[in-house]
């Protein structure tokens, strides 16, 4: 194990994990608002734009914190007040796509320099309809988890509606069991990640081993990041701007452990998994 994470943060400097998180934060700046209007669309369509939005900024709240989720916040404000002709709906429909998209055909480069995968020798324009179609199929897997989060929630509130009268640590439990669904959603959404974007053929063994270590990071992390950024009075000093950087600074550290995650699950497959030789 411990040559196992020897090499996995030795390969992480290598591939210039720090560089490769600033460009992704880059891009999710730009990326950020048509990813929250599509995953918003498709999930208000089955249970309401009130409820979806309600439920995606709890969740934002619980990654991002009180700063970072009002930045997302004013953003997405500010994408969806505008009234336009049918013609300049259409083009902007069509960079709404373009936009939520750009994000993960950046992270699928990234994937694909830490697996080594040779560059293409002549790309043609299926390579770059291809890519953009699993970037936005990530959209939908961001929709889908949404609504799953969505129902779990609901559920919950109707099971500690129920147990608090006849249990009284249910609240308590209730907020275990939430903290363990959240878990798995992001280990399944870091999953899909690795196996769907990479130009690579990886075993779902691979592809879960390396998804769990990169949940258990993030969920650690997530908590280091908060108490830093909110502690470091680095995002206080940009005045009014300081939502924005506080967002851009968590994007980018926790780029940091997906990146981190993402060696790790080579080095598994490669020593341990279905690549060992």
């Amino acid at each position: 194990m411990l040559s196992l994470l020897k090499c996995t943060v030795s390969e992480w400097f290598e591939h210039r994990g720090g560089s490769m998180g600033a460009a992704l934060a880059f891009y999710t700046l730009f990326s950020l608002a048509p990813i929250l209007v599509l995953v918003l669309a498709i999930a208000g369509w089955f249970y309401g734009p009130q409820a979806a939005q309600g439920e995606l900024f709890a969740q934002l709240r619980g990654l991002v914190g009180a700063q970072g989720a009002e930045a997302i916040q004013l953003v997405l404000a500010g994408a969806r007040n505008k009234e336009e002709g049918r013609l300049a709906t259409l083009v902007a429909s069509g960079l709404l796509l373009f936009g939520a998209t750009t994000v993960f055909a950046e992270l699928k480069a990234s994937l694909d320099a830490i697996w080594q995968v040779p560059p293409l020798t002549h790309g043609n324009l299926w390579d770059v309809v291809r890519t953009r179609l699993l970037s936005f199929g990530m959209v939908l897997v961001l929709a889908f988890l949404l609504m799953v989060s969505l129902v779990v929630s609901a559920a919950l509130t109707l099971l500690e509606n129920y147990w608090s009268s006849v249990w009284r640590d249910a609240g308590m439990a209730l907020t275990v069991l939430n903290a363990l669904i959240g878990f798995i959603v992001i280990a399944a959404l870091f999953g899909v990640i690795f196996k769907m974007l990479p130009r690579v053929q990886l075993s779902w063994h691979d592809v879960s081993i390396g998804a769990l270590g990169t949940a258990a990071l993030f969920t650690l992390g997530k908590y280091a990041i908060g108490a830093y950024i909110g502690n470091s009075g680095v995002a206080g000093s940009y005045g009014a701007a300081g939502s924005l950087i506080a967002l851009l600074l968590w994007v980018y550290y926790s780029a940091q452990i997906f990146f981190l995650g993402a060696e790790f699950a080579r080095q598994y497959a490669l020593q341990r998994g279905s690549l060992a030789k």
